[in-house]
C-alpha cells in the first residue's frame, strides 16, 4: 500500500507541536507501524523516509527528538540521527542477546561504538530487560543463581547489578529505560529501584505510565517515556489525545 511520506511528516510535526505546547520535553520518532518487525531495518526507502520525518520534527519544535528503529537497528537509527538533527536514539538490545518474536537479536553496542566515537553528541537511551523479549544473559544468570552451579555466593540482584554496569561501562549508554513485559504495563517498582541503585546515569520508566502511578514512579527514578496513556483510547499507535496528555502533564507538575 502506497503511503505519502508528506502525510506522515504533517502528522508527526502536528504531534510534536501538540506535545510541546502542553509542556512535554521530548519525543521519540519510531517505526511503530512496521510490526511485525525485522531484526534490522535495511529498506532504503524506510531509512530515507525516517531521516526526512525526523529532520522535519526536529526543525519544527524545541523538543529533544529521538529515533527508534524497531526491532534493534541502533546503527541505522544513529545514522538517521546524525543526518536529521535528532539528539538521541533508543536501542532495545545494547549489550544483551535477546529472544523475541523477531528472532534472536544480537547486542548493538559493537556496531555503535565507531559512530559514538566520531559523533559523540548523540546520546544512547538503552532498554534493559526490554519488553516483548527475554534476555539470554539474565535468564541464564537466574538459573545459575538458583541452582548454585556457577558462583554460589551470587544472587539474582548481583547479576542485575553486573548487567547495569555492562550497559554503562561497556555499552556506552547515556540513560537506561526500564519497562514491563509488554507495552502499556508499568515496570515493577522494585526493578526501578534496583536500576536506580546501581546506575550512575539517568533511569527512565518506559511503559505503563499513568496519572495514577506517576508519583510513585518518579519518587524512584529520573523521568518517564509515555506512549499508551496519552493516546486516543489509551492505545499505543493512535494519535495523541490532548486531554489525556494534558492530564498526565498536570499530574507531573503537581509533584
Amino acid at each position: 500500500r502506497y503511503v505519502d511520506v508528506n502525510n506522515i511528516i504533517e502528522y508527526a510535526v502536528r504531534e510534536a507541536k501538540l506535545l510541546e505546547e502542553l509542556g512535554y520535553s521530548g519525543i521519540i520518532v519510531e517505526n511503530y507501524g512496521d510490526s511485525p518487525y525485522s531484526k534490522r531495518v535495511r529498506d532504503p526507502v524506510t531509512l530515507c523516509a525516517m531521516t526526512t520525518i525526523v529532520r522535519e520534527v526536529a526543525k519544527s519544535s524545541s523538543l529533544k527528538v529521538g529515533v527508534n528503529l524497531l526491532r534493534n537497528s541502533g546503527r541505522e537509527a544513529y545514522s538517521v540521527a546524525i543526518a536529521s538533527g535528532a539528539r538521541f536514539i533508543r536501542v532495545n538490545a545494547l549489550v544483551e542477546t535477546i529472544v523475541s518474536d523477531s528472532g534472536i537479536i544480537d547486542p548493538e553496542a559493537p556496531r555503535l561504538k565507531p559512530l559514538k566515537i566520531n559523533y559523540p553528541s548523540i546520546e544512547i537511551y538503552a532498554d534493559i530487560l526490554v519488553k516483548h523479549a527475554s534476555s539470554l544473559r539474565f535468564s541464564l544468570g537466574i538459573l545459575e543463581a538458583e541452582s548454585n552451579i556457577a558462583r554460589k555466593s551470587d544472587t539474582i540482584e548481583d547479576y542485575y547489578r553486573e548487567l547495569v554496569e555492562e550497559y554503562v561501562e561497556r555499552g556506552g549508554a547515556n540513560a537506561l529505560i526500564v519497562t514491563s513485559l509488554k507495552t502499556g504495563e508499568p515496570p515493577p517498582l522494585r526493578l526501578l529501584e534496583a536500576t536506580k541503585k546501581y546506575s550512575p546515569i539517568p533511569v527512565l520508566a518506559g511503559s505503563g505510565v499513568t496519572p495514577e502511578n506517576i508519583k510513585n514512579i518518579l519518587k524512584l527514578i529520573d523521568g518517564v517515556i509515555v506512549g499508551s496513556f496519552i493516546k486516543v483510547n489509551g492505545k499505543a499507535g493512535n494519535p495523541t489525545d490532548p486531554e489525556r496528555a494534558r492530564l498526565l502533564i498536570a499530574k507531573i507538575r503537581e509533584l
